[in-house]
């Protein structure tokens, strides 16, 4: 069905939780970190007002996820002014997801205070205890898929480490650091689903993925080209990824497409579905910033180069801790390649 499958298998996973705990997060995101954004958006909408742009985009575009800056811990005017805060405001300000399973979720056993926590929450503590001496000194902001760009240009938040893939029509509009993780696309479905992975068992299906996702973008490009089954619906997406496994359990969809790695933590929450098929993409995760911060982009990536570095407290204890129960325990395949910068001054 597609000459580019990638042959990558996602492991570990299991009966970490049952169906109840997505169900105690549902009610629990809800009334934590505010929301921007609708709560629903038609996916083709999203599609139609940016697919201009995407198609440019591609043309001038290559290697998206080596298209960043050299390291640096020098500060620059967006990082003074970060510093220059006074009082309670003295916080880096981060776009992030609050109900994605290990990656950026609140655990309602933790306690009362059910603080942010997971992969990229750890990445964002270590970025904040760089910058102003403090990986507490955070302001931490919830925000949909399709929000995360508008988040960023309209200055609400500094950056954005939500699981965040890097790619041409993106890099159009924000800056990204170097990859912090390898990742790639892929079915999830009930185990009892005929769908065999991402091919003709799709025909007749309803597949859900989030509005302003590499997923849909994939999906859409993929149906055009012929393939994807031009039978498969594909017409409505939600403002976030664990919408989707709602949607599945409820029956209102057949399959979700998303990153394997995030669907690898949703068939931890639910183990009535599992991952299907191989990963059919290959995608790097990155953190995003305005277009014209230099100065941030570049002390992002030497925390990223100093992160990596740091067997103790770093990305591979941050792995071992959040990651390997879903996603097995050699984090290999997913370790980004050693970054190559576009520009060195």
């Amino acid at each position: 069905m597609r000459a580019r499958r990638l042959r990558a298998s996602l492991k570990g996973w299991g009966g970490v939780a049952a169906m109840a705990v997505v169900c105690a997060l549902v009610a629990v995101f809800a009334l934590c970190v505010p929301l921007y954004g609708p709560g629903t958006v038609d996916g083709q909408a999203v599609a139609q007002s940016a697919r201009v742009k995407a198609e440019k985009a591609d043309e001038d575009c290559e290697a998206p996820e080596k298209q960043t800056l050299s390291p640096s811990s020098a500060d620059g005017d967006t990082i003074q002014a970060i510093k220059n805060r006074e009082g309670d405001k003295r916080k880096l300000v981060v776009g992030v997801d609050q109900n994605s399973y290990r990656w950026g979720y609140r655990d309602p056993n933790s306690g009362k205070t059910a603080e942010l926590e997971g992969f990229d929450i750890d990445l964002v503590r270590r970025i904040a205890e760089d910058i102003l001496g403090d990986p507490k000194a955070v302001q931490f902001k919830a925000i949909p898929t399709n929000q995360r760009i508008p988040a960023i240009r309209d200055g609400r938040v500094d950056m954005v480490v939500r699981t965040m893939t890097i790619n041409c029509e993106r890099i159009a509009d924000v800056a990204f650091s170097a990859p912090y993780f390898k990742t790639g696309q892929q079915v999830l479905a009930p185990k009892s689903s005929p769908i065999t992975g991402y091919d003709d068992t799709l025909a007749d299906k309803r597949i859900c993925t989030a509005a302003g996702s590499t997923a849909y973008s994939t999906l859409e490009a993929d149906q055009k080209k012929g393939e994807l089954p031009a039978t498969a619906d594909i017409s409505k997406t939600v403002p976030n990824q664990l919408d989707c496994l709602v949607r599945l359990q409820l029956g209102e969809a057949d399959a979700v497409v998303t990153d394997g790695a995030l669907a690898a933590s949703q068939a931890a929450q639910d183990p009535t579905v599992q991952l299907k098929g191989d990963a059919f993409t290959a995608e790097y995760y990155g953190v995003a910033m305005k277009k014209d911060a230099d100065d941030l982009v570049r002390r992002v990536n030497q925390i990223l180069v100093d992160y990596r570095k740091d067997t103790a407290n770093g990305w591979q204890a941050s792995y071992d801790k959040w990651l390997s129960a879903t996603l097995g325990k050699d984090p290999e395949k997913s370790k980004p390649p050693a970054p190559l910068y576009l520009r060195t001054t």
